[in-house]
């Protein structure tokens, strides 16, 4: 059911992307980002409703670097950008 909801938040991504000249794969970058989040938050709560808020804790630091790692090239394409900007 909500497979559905998803498809049409993709779509909706991939129009906007095109519109403002995006590349596809800073969109696909993003939407992994967001899988990695809604993924460990589950897993974080998960693991402080069995009372083990130290793995918990964990799981929350490795979803955070994984973001922070992913986030790479979306950091360096701003980079880029603003170097482009300053004379």
């Amino acid at each position: 059911m909500m497979l559905t909801k998803f498809t049409v938040v993709i779509q909706a991504m991939q129009e906007i992307a095109l519109k403002a000249n995006i590349d596809y794969t800073y969109i696909n970058i993003v939407l992994k980002i967001i899988a990695i989040s809604y993924i460990a938050s589950f897993g974080i709560e998960i693991c402080k409703d069995i009372g083990q808020s130290s793995l918990a804790s964990k799981i929350e630091f490795a979803g955070k670097v994984l973001i922070l790692i992913m986030a790479i090239p979306i950091i360096m394409a701003v980079m880029e950008m603003v170097l482009k900007l300053l004379p």
